[in-house]
């Protein structure tokens, strides 16, 4: 095996085990020696990749929003309606997102472990920029339309979705599917514009 390929493993391993520990254990929990153990790691080889156990848990976030975001781009973009395409990528989101080894690493950990700043950053990546995307296809459609600028919607309706996935799957009280998928149809259809289409007269 070549340096570049055995390198490459090595990082592999590493994130491997790391997301399993840190899904499971949460990051407080996890211990880098541990991980060093369970992955068959040296600790020079771990710092050859990673400078911290933070940087090894930010690239296990990059990881996770890597598999999460062309499976959302996917269900979206399988819907003609930019409306249908906002509801469906965000119920595939929050399906993503709300299982237990994501929403510990994503939701819960990410935040505090990385900062205000990188988080940000990696919620764009995870969701914001296509959410963007398609709220400004369905604004230009007239499907939905915000009272407010533009950024501030997004920031709004991102806000809303990351708290409906946190909420979801709640251990001490999860909301069922069919509850949480009627709140995001909701969520989007509270800012599709009203019809102008009056009702005809009545005859006398």
């Amino acid at each position: 095996m070549k340096n570049a390929d055995r390198a490459s493993a090595t990082r592999e391993r590493l994130t491997t085990v790391a997301r399993g520990m840190f899904g499971t254990q949460g990051y407080a929990g996890t211990a880098t020696e541990a991980v060093l153990q369970q992955a068959g790691v040296a600790r020079g080889a771990l710092y050859h990749h990673f400078a911290d156990k933070a940087a090894l848990f930010e690239a296990v976030c990059v990881a996770l929003c890597e598999e999460i975001a062309p499976e959302v781009e996917k269900a979206a973009n399988a819907q003609r309606d930019p409306l249908d395409a906002l509801v469906q990528g965000s119920i595939r989101w929050i399906e993503l997102t709300a299982t237990p080894e994501a929403r510990q690493i994503l939701m819960t950990d990410a935040p505090t472990v990385l900062g205000w700043a990188r988080w940000q950053a990696l919620d764009d990546r995870l969701s914001q920029a296509a959410l963007a995307e398609g709220m400004r296809a369905a604004i230009e459609a007239k499907a939905i339309r915000f009272d407010c600028g533009f950024d501030l919607a997004v920031t709004l309706m991102n806000g809303a979705l990351n708290a409906l996935a946190l909420r979801v799957s709640a251990p001490d009280a999860p909301v069922s599917v069919r509850e949480w998928r009627r709140a995001v149809r909701a969520l989007w259809a509270a800012h599709a514009p009203a019809s102008d289409t009056k009702p005809p007269p009545k005859r006398h």
